[in-house]
């Protein structure tokens, strides 16, 4: 095993410590992708670096293939074996290997110290002498992974939340965390596969528009967490939105690296708009690397060991994990 040196240094792990479990440290980029039958990154690689990668070779990571097809095609002509790790299914079998959700997870608490930091008050009811603080009230829009994770560090630190979700069966588990559910009636535009929103109509978003608006504009903390895979992140608070909420209230956006949830806010940024402080950080689980690497390294661990074989990596074109995750068969 090879490593690049210096790629733990901002997870705060030394070179010294992968040389102490017997691993071999590269400083040459180069001389690492050429002898590689396996490579892993946590984002994809740039096209010269696929470039240096022997034909055959298989390459992990975080690809986003449906919005990146140059990626893809430059696997291709490099003859590159792709597995994209936010592509495995989220079924039972694959928990373990789900790096998606590990790291939602941790995304998802960040955004909510991210919000209580820019906030000018206190999440919890607070009874003094001089008078009763009442709490904060926080929305978050979806309740998958990082929405839940969300609701539960927003519950422990005393705010009131309240979540929307267009499943309706994630009612149950918002209630079992202490929310409280923003009910939108569905349709049957909605569809779901392994886990994820698929689709959803113009109709129904701005019927939720409508009924999330009186919610909003009563907040000091908006989240919104929704994705669809492959596609832009849909459009949920609007700049009218923005717009009805209190003068310094928070809006953290972690769809925002897809287009963001909502209207005003910018990538990479953190702007005041419409007296509302926007936070548009684009890799929440970068801001705790410690722990974003352990689960990382766990779920490839696991990812691996499900694609291994004494002969090499297995290519099984019907089961379910391999089908969806390998983008290109050399």
């Amino acid at each position: 095993m090879a490593i690049e040196q210096g790629a733990g240094l901002s997870s705060y792990i030394k070179d010294e410590e992968y040389l102490a479990v017997n691993a071999e440290v590269v400083p040459d980029k180069h001389a690492l992708y050429s002898q590689a039958d396996v490579v892993v990154k946590v984002n994809a690689p740039a096209t010269e670096e696929i470039a240096m990668m022997k034909q055959g070779a298989a390459l992990l990571c975080f690809m986003y293939a449906h919005s990146n097809p140059q990626l893809v095609e430059a696997l291709a002509a490099h003859k590159i074996n792709g597995f994209s790790v936010d592509a495995i299914p989220r079924i039972s079998r694959a928990q373990k290997m789900d790096a998606l959700s590990s790291q939602a997870n941790l995304a998802g608490y960040k955004a909510v110290l991210l919000g209580a930091n820019a906030l000018g008050k206190i999440f919890p009811m607070l009874m003094t002498a001089a008078g009763t603080i009442k709490p904060s009230k926080v929305v978050i829009f979806g309740a998958g992974v990082a929405g839940l994770q969300a609701l539960a560090t927003a519950k422990r630190l005393g705010a009131i939340v309240e979540v929307t979700d267009i499943r309706p069966e994630t009612k149950e588990q918002i209630l079992s965390l202490g929310g409280k559910f923003i009910e939108v009636a569905g349709d049957d535009s909605i569809k779901t596969e392994g886990g994820y929103v698929k689709d959803v109509s113009a109709d129904f978003l701005r019927k939720q528009q409508e009924t999330v608006a009186r919610h909003v504009a009563d907040t000091d903390i908006v989240i919104t967490t929704a994705l669809i895979p492959g596609k832009k992140a849909p459009l949920l608070v609007t700049a009218d939105m923005v717009k009805s909420m209190r003068l310094g209230s928070v809006i953290v956006d972690m769809a925002v690296e897809q287009g963001g949830n909502c209207e005003l806010s910018e990538a990479g940024k953190t702007v005041v708009k419409e007296g509302v402080t926007i936070v548009g950080e684009p890799n929440l689980p970068s801001l705790l690397p410690l722990n974003a690497s352990q689960l990382y390294a766990k779920n490839i661990f696991e990812f691996l060991t499900h694609l291994a074989t004494k002969d090499g990596l297995k290519f099984e074109m019907e089961e379910e994990i391999t089908k969806a995750s390998l983008v290109n068969k050399a």
